[in-house]
């Protein structure tokens, strides 16, 4: 079992670890001066020395258990075995801070971005918790107002529920569709899904060209299944009682209203819940070996450790190419997983907030972004000295892949010519500051092949003490949000320590 650190030692006793002693002697050594018996020297038993010695009994007996990645899903983690009482746990996180996908950045203008679209809303209590914990009442709460530009108007999300929007012959085109659409079957590909449960009109109009502009993969290499709350499912009778009736429905959804942190963007939660937990978290830190065997851990920086248990949240893919001596058919299953990537361009103007949009969607071609997101209205604090009176931001999303390639060159750019294009920004207004963010693990892509690649890899690791777990960990879309993060973080601590199951995770045909 795993021997009490030097550093442990320390911070058991608030002092310095052994061997650290003023003259490079022990803490506990005896006097250098001679006793007047010939008895021998003991430490002496105190309260330091007491708790010193109860935590070490408490590490030896414990598994130790690393995690990697300091993202929702890895601090949710490492929070919930702190909980548990369970001390003999280390996080290691390769970037210079915590948070992951859902990081925060302020440019050198003052603005500050997420790492792409993010809105906090929960399904479940353990999330809920900790956000009351970090954030308190450091929240804005927000109602969504969302759009679509279509053509040269806005259609109100979901733009199936709300097709009196469109022209006439359009609006016509997508309600015969629906009326006449035999229902998707949840096991075919995307492409037929949609077209199956929305009809020709919708599919051509919105659907095709948006989810190919989202995932940057054609939608007949995707399955369906992931469907459930991602995508708004609306029969032909209620679309045409909105129709005649000439009335919005636009409360579909779990993001229909959301909070959003009052400073330091999405990041500012996990920022917080890092500080919480500092003492076990080391940065900088890349992995780059896993011996399954010896259970041992290599780093870039030369280091090495060994675990009992390890909870990866890396990609996947990502993590069965560093496991040494890994075989055939688990290498030859990661290369069955796809993923985009996203160019996060911030865009911040010298012009008063006056948009009262939430975020917007664009599916035509000649818009770089498939979404914007006003984020000075999430939060004022997003620009210069919180000053909306004066300052703007819009924060866009564009995806790449080898399917669609996109060249970052110029992209910011474009991507402010494509907001006044497209009337989300009105007039030319100085731009203030122009930021980008490459996110190359942005969406795990739900491919046909996705589900028998997760059924090969995760029972080998699991076999072996290994739990990929998160976003890109789990690599299933339909638990990617950060409430799901969070909550896949605490059922496995629930499962390594308590032998609980999982409440949220496992695999895609259990």
């Amino acid at each position: 079992m795993w021997s009490l650190t030097g550093v442990q030692y320390a911070r058991a006793v608030g002092g310095r670890p052994p061997g650290s002693g003023p003259c490079g002697g022990r803490v506990d050594s005896p006097p250098a001066t001679a006793r007047d018996d010939h008895r021998p020297w003991r430490p002496r038993s105190t309260p330091r020395s007491r708790r010193l010695l109860e935590l070490g009994h408490i590490l030896n007996d414990q598994p130790r258990i690393v995690i990697i990645g300091a993202g929702p899903c890895g601090l949710g983690c490492a929070r919930e075995l702190e909980g548990l009482g369970h001390k003999n746990w280390h996080l290691v996180e390769r970037a210079p801070h915590a948070g992951g996908l859902a990081s925060s950045v302020t440019d050198p203008r003052g603005f500050t971005w997420d790492h792409g679209g993010h809105v906090v809303f929960s399904h479940f209590g353990e999330f809920d918790r900790l956000l009351d914990e970090v954030m308190g009442d450091d929240v804005h709460r927000h109602e969504r107002s969302s759009y679509i530009r279509f053509d040269d108007r806005w259609v109100p999300y979901p733009f199936q529920n709300n097709l009196r929007y469109l022209p006439n012959e359009v609006a016509y085109e997508c309600m015969l569709g629906l009326i006449e659409a035999p229902g998707g079957d949840p096991t075919t590909d995307f492409a037929t899904w949609m077209r199956a449960t929305f009809g020709d009109g919708i599919t051509k109009h919105f659907m095709e060209p948006y989810n190919f502009k989202v995932w940057a993969t054609p939608t007949d290499r995707m399955q369906s299944m992931w469907i459930g709350e991602r995508v708004a499912v609306i029969d032909y009778k209620r679309a045409l009682k909105g129709l005649i009736s000439q009335e919005d429905d636009v409360a579909w959804g779990p993001n229909n209203t959301f909070v959003f942190p009052a400073m330091g963007g999405t990041g500012e939660i996990y920022r917080r819940l890092a500080l919480k937990l500092e003492e076990h978290i080391s940065y900088n830190r890349s992995l780059v070996s896993v011996d399954a065997g010896t259970k041992t851990l290599r780093f870039e920086d030369g280091s090495e450790e060994g675990y009992d248990i390890l909870i990866s949240t890396m990609p996947i893919d990502l993590l069965v190419g560093v496991v040494q001596n890994a075989p055939v058919p688990l290498r030859e299953a990661a290369k069955d997983l796809e993923h985009n990537g996203v160019y996060m361009v911030g865009i911040g103007y010298e012009a008063p907030l006056k948009d009262d949009m939430s975020w917007s969607y664009y599916p035509q071609d000649t818009t770089p972004f498939y979404r914007s997101t006003n984020f000075a209205k999430y939060s004022p604090s997003n620009v210069p000295d919180s000053d909306t009176a004066r300052y703007s931001a819009y924060m866009t999303e564009t995806s790449y892949s080898g399917y669609k390639p996109t060249s970052r060159e110029g992209l910011e750019e474009d991507v402010e010519a494509g907001l006044r294009a497209a009337g989300a920004v009105e007039g030319r207004p100085e731009v203030a500051s122009m930021h980008l963010e490459d996110i190359p693990y942005a969406y795990p892509v739900p491919t046909l092949k996705r589900d028998a690649a997760l059924a090969t890899i995760h029972p080998w690791l699991m076999e072996r003490g290994i739990y990929s777990r998160g976003r890109f960990g789990s690599w299933r879309y339909e638990m990617g949000n950060m409430d799901h993060a969070v909550k896949m973080g605490v059922d496995v601590a629930r499962r390594v320590v308590k032998d609980a199951p999982e409440e949220l995770w496992s695999l895609p045909d259990e």
